[in-house]
């Protein structure tokens, strides 16, 4: 097998994923090298990106509803995303399963190299958002209710005289 050439591009690929370190997309990878390199291509940071994915030195994190991502960290892991503001990133202090590589090695007779979840869910960010929202929500709909009781009642009143 030959090997593959480190070169200038191939660094400044792998220095792109680790400087950002946010599961940066290949877009967003190639931005990034874009603003020392000017004269870099976007098929070359692509091609750098699947070279360094095949050679193991990053990882390629397939994300639901969103474009791949790209992990310097080599150990299995999880992520989390939030489906609100889309904020993606590892999931600290949780072993990785794998008896759950086993189990479905078992089930299936596919020989399991790894699993990759995405767990998703709501930031605590967007929570905060999420509520305050609703309580302006709620805040609102009293106002409109009280303003239609007084409608009501004005026109109650009206009627009576």
């Amino acid at each position: 097998m030959l090997k593959k050439r480190n070169t200038i591009q191939r660094q400044l690929v792998i220095s792109a994923v680790r400087s950002l370190s946010n599961h940066p997309t290949a877009e967003e990878v190639y931005n990034r090298i874009v603003l020392d390199y000017p004269d870099i291509s976007k098929g070359t940071v692509y091609r750098n990106l699947n070279s360094l994915v095949e050679s193991g030195l990053l990882r390629r994190v397939s994300v639901p509803g969103s474009a791949d991502c790209y992990d310097h960290m080599l150990t299995k892991h999880y992520h989390v995303q939030c489906m609100r503001c889309h904020k993606f990133m590892n999931v600290d202090d949780l072993a990785y399963f794998q008896d759950l590589d086993d189990k479905i090695a078992q089930l299936t007779g596919f020989r399991m190299d790894n699993h990759n979840l995405v767990f998703q869910g709501l930031c605590p960010e967007c929570q905060l958002k999420e509520a305050e929202e609703k309580a302006a929500e709620a805040a609102e709909a009293k106002k409109v209710a009280k303003a239609a009781r007084a409608v009501k009642a004005k026109k109650a009143a009206a009627r009576a005289q």
